[in-house]
């Protein structure tokens, strides 16, 4: 279920030190029959709208902190899951990547018809989902209206 059904972005990246950018991001397909062209397919196309195509074949360890947390977010995206759960996605990203994520995570949620819940303290990307709560007080409070979209 979990590595079907839901896509997992934390605030670390968890790449798998011993497999390179791609192989950490074609793995899950890998594992869930599909074949390593489809797979690594995949992978590639995710890893260019990330803009970290260009180190495709580095390590985890020859990353940028930012670099790493684009591939996590490729490998949550690579099965095109109906949920995406993503802790402070942006944390680790300068303002025009995290926007870009954001961008690439409406688009998903738009495309594959995936929910995404972020949860995080990033003011900037707040406004650009369609539904926004807060916890305040320990309660659940919807926003009022309709963030904005990037159309």
């Amino acid at each position: 279920l979990r590595r079907d059904r839901i896509g997992f972005v934390f605030q670390a990246p968890y790449l798998i030190p011993f497999l390179d950018v791609t192989d950490n991001v074609a793995l899950l397909p890998m594992l869930a029959g599909r074949s390593d062209a489809e797979a690594r397919r995949r992978a590639v196309e995710l890893l260019e709208a990330l803009d970290v195509a260009h180190r495709a074949r580095a390590m985890p360890s020859q990353l940028s902190g930012g670099e790493q947390q684009r591939v996590s977010i490729a490998r949550a995206l690579v099965n095109r899951p109906p949920v995406i759960l993503a802790d402070e996605p942006t944390a680790p990203l300068d303002s025009e990547r995290a926007m870009a994520v954001i961008r690439i995570l409406n688009q998903m949620a738009r495309q594959y018809e995936t929910a995404i819940i972020v949860v995080t303290h990033d003011e900037k990307i707040i406004p650009t989902f369609k539904r926004i709560y807060h916890i305040r007080d320990g309660r659940t409070v919807e926003e009022a209206g309709e963030g904005r979209s990037f159309e």
